[in-house]
Parts: C-alpha cells; structure tokens; sequence
C-alpha cells in the first residue's frame, strides 16, 4: 500500500479551496479528517505520493487546530546532589575490603570453572562419593524450606541440617580432592554434632525437639535479602577454602593437628556452654528473662553466633585457606553484627539500665578484643 503524505505550500493564485480527489480521500487516516474541515480557506493541501515529509513552516494557518494536551507530573522529580553523599575514611576502606574480595572471589570462581581439572575431579567424585544423595538430599531441602517453611518435622530438620552440612564441607573437598578424606570428612561430623547441641539442650530441659511458642518479639531477623547474601557467602567461602588449600593427601597428620583439635574443642565448648547458660536465664531457650553474664557471656555479649566464626575459622585453618577464612570471618562479623545490633535493641527496651550496664562491662560483640 503506498504512503501519502501532506505537504504545506503556499496557495496558488488560481485555486482558493481545498480538494482532495476521492480515491486520495480513502487513505488519509481517520483522525485526520476533522481536522482539514477547519483548515482556514486560502491553504492548499497537495497530496502526493511522493512527498516524503510534511512541511509545518506555516503554523499560523491553524489558529483552530486542536492539538492534544499532556499533562505534566505534579510531582518533580527528585533532584541529585553529589554533596549529599558522606563518604567517610571508614567507608571507603569497608568499600575497598568488600571490593577486593569481591574481584577475588570473582576471579577464583572463574578459574575453577575454567580449568579441565576441576571437570575430572569433579567426575571422579561422582564415581567416589555419593553425589546423586547430595543432590537429591539438596533438592528436598530445597522444596521443605520453600513449601513448608516452618512446619518441618523432625526428619524434615535432620535433612535439611544433613544436607547443608553436606554441602559445606563433603561435597566441595570431594570435588577438589576427587574422593573424600581426611579434614572434610572430619568437618562434616564436627558440624553436625556442633549443630545438635541446641537440640540436645532443648530435649534436656523441655523433653522436646522443637521450640516451643514464645513471644514474636523475640524473634528478631534481618531483611530476606541478607539472609540470602550471608548463605551465599558461606558457601562460597567453603567452596574456596576446599580449592584453595594443598591436596588433602598432602596435609600432614598426627601431632602437627593437634592445635586445629584444640581449636575445635574451644568451639564446641563454647556452644554448649553459650545455650547452656542462655537456656538457664530464659524460656523456650529464645525468650530471655535475665541479663546473662556468666560464662562466656563474660567475654562477649553474643558468644552463640561467636562459636559460629569459630567454627568456620577452624575448618579453613584445618585445610590451610587463610584467604577464604578472611573472607568468611568478614562475611559472618558483618551479618551477625547487624543482627547483634537488632537484637541489643530488643534487650534495653526489655531490661532497661540492667542491659546498658552489661554493655558498659562486656564492650565486644563477637570477636574479645576486637570486635
């Protein structure tokens, strides 16, 4: 179908009205009829078929056109300014930390996934370990946490802690290794008991695995998008201790370990402990009702999630990864310093001066000395 257009021109002598011939009239768009019934006698319309664009020079031939009206936003939109951004000598260096590791990260990931070792080594751990349990034990866990969230049984629990462990320590030192042995295997276990501690307190005082209902004030969590930022995290970090360090068959044994066992048996002693004393001074192990200040409370305000970089700390020393462990204690300070942080807050409206005081003893959050 040939295109028309409308070219402006001045109006010659000898014609004074517009026409339009009838087989032209047919292909003029529809909304454009009213409008050349007000066009001012003495303009002439010529429609070609070829004339390629349509000349508005003479606007003021319409004075009776109506043109459509859009309206302007009422609200204007929100200004820009450079100097609102504070930038401060400690932000900035937390921005390069988080930077740096970020591009380290990146780069190992690349690697791994680009050498042809990885590939061989991760077929060999499908023929040694069992692979296909991990993956089927990781799909269930999967599909319990999305479908039934809260409502987990008690075989529910045990797979899904199974099966993270599993994907923590097992499965990446089966695919850097090429079979499992040694540290992972070790770690595996060590997680699962240290895990199982709260359980064994909780079945200990209340005869029951699962907790019992208690205030919702107390269950105090981080946005969704932290969560799932501080989980990736993890496992990424375990994922490159387990590439980072020398063959598992290389890690001497016997008495040069033995400082990495008394490393794991502070862990665990202070985990016990910490839900120990915290299951004493409160209800159903999570609603408080004193301020704790014995045990290792005495060091730090929240040894529970202190005994958790513990015992990262201890896995990536155990298999000789200094990087991944900086990264997953920087990771945890992070995450568990703003949950320590909402938490805090949660006391003082509870305990009022009581907590302040504790606070002004026990100055460190996580980390004695440190942080």
């Amino acid at each position: 179908m040939a295109t028309v257009s409308l070219s402006l021109r001045p109006p010659p002598l000898h014609s004074p009205r517009l026409s339009l011939p009838k087989s032209h009239k047919s292909h003029l768009h529809p909304p454009l009829l009213p409008f050349l019934s007000k066009v001012p006698s003495g303009t002439c319309l010529s429609v070609r078929h070829f004339n390629k664009h349509l000349a508005f020079t003479p606007l003021r031939a319409f004075p009776s056109l109506p043109f459509p009206f859009v309206p302007l936003p009422s609200n204007p939109l929100p200004s820009f300014n450079v100097q609102d951004i504070s930038l401060t000598p400690y932000t900035i260096v937390k921005l390069s930390v988080y930077l740096s590791l970020l591009v380290f990260a990146t780069k190992t990931a690349i690697s791994i996934v680009l050498s042809p070792f990885f590939w061989a080594k991760l077929s060999f751990a499908w023929i040694f370990y069992p692979m296909i349990i991990s993956v089927s034990l990781a799909c269930y866990s999967l599909y319990c946490i999305t479908r039934k969230k809260k409502h987990l049984s008690l075989l529910d629990q045990s797979i899904v802690i199974t099966s993270a462990v599993a994907w923590l320590t097992a499965v990446p030192g089966a695919c850097s290794n090429g079979f499992l042995e040694g540290w992972p295997l070790a770690f595996f276990f060590i997680y699962i008991y240290f895990l199982l501690l709260e359980f064994s307190v909780r079945k200990r005082l209340y005869r029951d695995w699962s907790i019992p209902n208690y205030d919702p004030k107390w269950n105090v969590c981080v946005p969704k998008s932290h969560q799932l930022w501080f989980a990736s995290s993890v496992l990424i970090g375990h994922w490159m201790a387990a590439f980072e360090g020398p063959k598992l068959e290389l890690i001497s044994g016997g008495w040069a370990n033995l400082g990495i066992w008394a490393l794991v048996l502070m862990v665990l002693f202070t985990r016990y402990h910490s839900i120990l004393y915290l299951s004493k001074y409160s209800e159903n192990v999570v609603e408080p009702k004193a301020v704790v200040q014995f045990g290792p409370y005495r060091w730090v305000r929240h040894p529970v999630y202190a005994s958790i970089m513990m015992l990262f700390a201890a896995n990536c020393v155990a298999l000789r990864a200094p990087m991944s462990c900086l990264f997953l204690l920087v990771a945890s300070a992070t995450y568990y310093g703003k949950k320590a942080q909402a938490e805090e807050k949660v006391m003082v409206e509870e305990f009022g001066e009581k907590y302040t005081e504790y606070t002004s003893k026990v100055k460190y959050r996580l980390i004695p000395f440190v942080y």
